[in-house]
């Protein structure tokens, strides 16, 4: 993996949004509506999907259904994952860009594998339109990969699938998938490097996984903030993960030494 000659980002949870906070508050907000209150697991064990996907998802789990059963008398089918998804994709653009800042570390290691000459892609849940905020926010910031794809470039074939990892790697000009690394936050991100075919890692702290705001993170105690990494860390592992990285510092030491 010392040979590696680009690393592809995933967005909020891995490089921006500490925690992956938008998209969940957006989700919680969209089911409440409908007056069914998820769960964070729930909200979190689909991230990193097209959000409509993700949508999808959730729908179909046993007790979000039943209770949407009960509640309306039928299951949930496509006409309702669309109604809640309009409602999501309104709420989530109100919000984004007050959920674009880099993560601790991004802005300093990405311009570090730059000036080694590793080139620097990104993949996403988000759609084009999201990403239109998101994007500049971040480059505001100080963080902007090279390219970026969302499932809009796929025909909505978000992760798993590994059809945004080809886009990357076509647009930057990579002749060997084992010369790329996939980097995400969820076990989506996870799955998707590994159907490319690419080196698949998981960034642990600030993660979609640990689920966790900064000032959370922070206010753990050593011993706490050993085991919460530890307890994500084999979840990716268990996903397929090539490697794990607590932080993205981690990453570039491993990288760059």
């Amino acid at each position: 993996m010392k040979k590696i000659k680009a690393v592809i980002f995933d967005w909020a949870g891995t490089t921006v949004d500490f925690g992956c906070m938008a998209p969940v508050q957006a989700f919680v907000e969209v089911f409440k509506q409908y007056g069914i209150e998820p769960t964070m697991e729930e909200v979190r064990e689909p991230m990193g999907m097209l959000k409509i996907d993700h949508i999808r998802t959730m729908l179909k789990m046993d007790r979000i259904n039943a209770l949407w059963t009960e509640k309306y008398g039928k299951e949930p089918g496509e006409e309702d994952a669309q109604a809640l998804y309009a409602i999501f994709e309104e709420k989530l653009l109100s919000i984004l860009h007050l959920y674009a800042d880099p993560k601790p570390g991004v802005v300093e290691i990405v311009n570090r594998l730059r000036r080694n000459g590793i080139k620097i892609g990104s993949t996403t849940g988000y759609n084009d339109k999201m990403m239109e905020i998101v994007v500049p926010a971040a480059k505001e910031k100080g963080y902007e990969p090279d390219v970026w794809f969302s499932p809009d470039s796929t025909g909505q074939k978000g992760r798993p699938y590994p059809y945004m990892i080809f886009r990357n790697i076509e647009a930057l000009g990579i002749k060997k998938v084992r010369r790329v690394l996939k980097v995400g936050d969820t076990i989506s991100d996870i799955k998707e490097g590994k159907n490319a075919g690419v080196w698949s890692a998981g960034i642990v702290v600030g993660s979609s996984e640990m689920g966790l705001t900064q000032e959370e993170y922070e206010a753990l105690s050593p011993e706490e903030k050993d085991a919460k990494c530890a307890e994500v860390a084999e979840k990716f592992m268990d996903a397929g993960a090539d490697k794990v990285f607590y932080t993205i510092e981690d990453l570039g030491e491993f990288l760059l030494g």
